[in-house]
């Protein structure tokens, strides 16, 4: 245990939190407009796989993400009609939407590259790693910022301009109104189902990005059921994060370091089923905790409010 150690880990935490970060972004805002988005999983999945589609036919990184982007925006966009104007249970939409898309990419795996299970190829391009000028040659910084992508540094400041969208403008009002109240953002003359149908649609660019980093981040490769659980780890940091983009940064590095620690320590004596357990294991263990701390929160405002309320004296009866 020593520095170049701890910032390899940090380094590789990074890595491997952007693409949840990306669909935690995406979850926080379809909750904004109350939204229960669950289909993020799936779109993931399907937006890994043509991403590296594209990549194979073309051998261009920028037109695999636009790619990448562009699926995630359509599945969504069906997500969203079905959720909204069709009134579906969004539970069982984004349920047979990640059923569905696993079973697609499964097809079309084997349909197109004849394989199953995984493909690769030496002409596939992965995303180019930069290194900032200054920061690099900086000990520790250098280091830790070591080899990350121009899509992962899209994702940290994704965070900051959300966070400025949702409450320092007028738009981001709106549809925190509607989360809110919908009701009363109907009553004042808002478009409901139009900003809750464009704002599921426009999540599958967070999606569609954070799948492009999946199969061509760290490595440059499509495997079956590549998306591993993201999606749904994703929704438990947006819960964790209280649906806040700032909160998703935080909630999101978390689950990365739990990720990053399982594949770190794959080289040690501890057994891989243990490892490769260990981010679900958080994922479980911080949702109990996070409910068990908000039950705690509630009980003492309520029995703060108790206590404020004011006795009725024999004077006053």
């Amino acid at each position: 245990m020593n520095l170049s150690y701890l910032t390899t880990v940090a380094n590789s935490t990074l890595r491997m939190m952007t693409p949840v970060l990306y669909v935690t972004l995406a979850a926080a805002v379809c909750s904004k407009v109350k939204i229960l988005n669950i289909s993020m999983e799936g779109v993931m999945l399907i937006s890994a796989f043509f991403a590296i589609v594209t990549n194979w036919f073309t051998h261009n990184v920028f037109l695999s993400i636009i790619t990448a982007i562009a699926i995630g925006v359509v599945v969504s966009a069906v997500v969203g009609f079905c959720i909204i104007y069709l009134k579906a249970q969004p539970v069982v939409v984004g349920m047979a939407c990640n059923t569905m898309m696993s079973g697609l990419s499964i097809y079309l795996l084997y349909a197109i590259f004849h394989t199953r299970g995984v493909f690769t190829d030496p002409s596939l391009q992965g995303i180019p790693k930069i290194n900032l000028p200054f920061i690099k040659d900086i000990p520790v910084l250098g280091q830790v910022l070591y080899n990350l992508t121009i899509v992962d540094y899209l994702a940290f400041a994704s965070a900051i301009v959300l966070y400025i969208f949702l409450y320092k403008t007028v738009l981001g009002y709106r549809l925190r109104a509607i989360g809110i109240n919908p009701q009363a953002a109907q009553s004042l003359g808002t478009k409901v189902e139009r900003y809750q149908f464009l704002t599921v649609t426009l999540s599958g660019i967070l999606s569609g990005l954070g799948g492009s980093l999946l199969s061509m981040g760290s490595v440059t490769l499509f495997i079956q059921n590549i998306s591993s659980g993201r999606g749904y780890i994703a929704m438990a940091a947006n819960n964790l994060g209280r649906s806040h983009p700032l909160g998703a940064l935080l909630s999101s590095f978390f689950f990365g370091f739990c990720q990053s620690l399982g594949y770190i320590l794959q080289g040690t004596s501890i057994k891989s089923q243990i490892t490769t357990a260990i981010p679900y294991v958080a994922t479980i263990l911080a949702l109990i905790l996070f409910t068990v701390y908000g039950r705690i929160q509630k009980a003492r405002r309520i029995s703060r409010l108790r206590k404020e309320e004011p006795r009725e004296t024999p004077a006053s009866l």
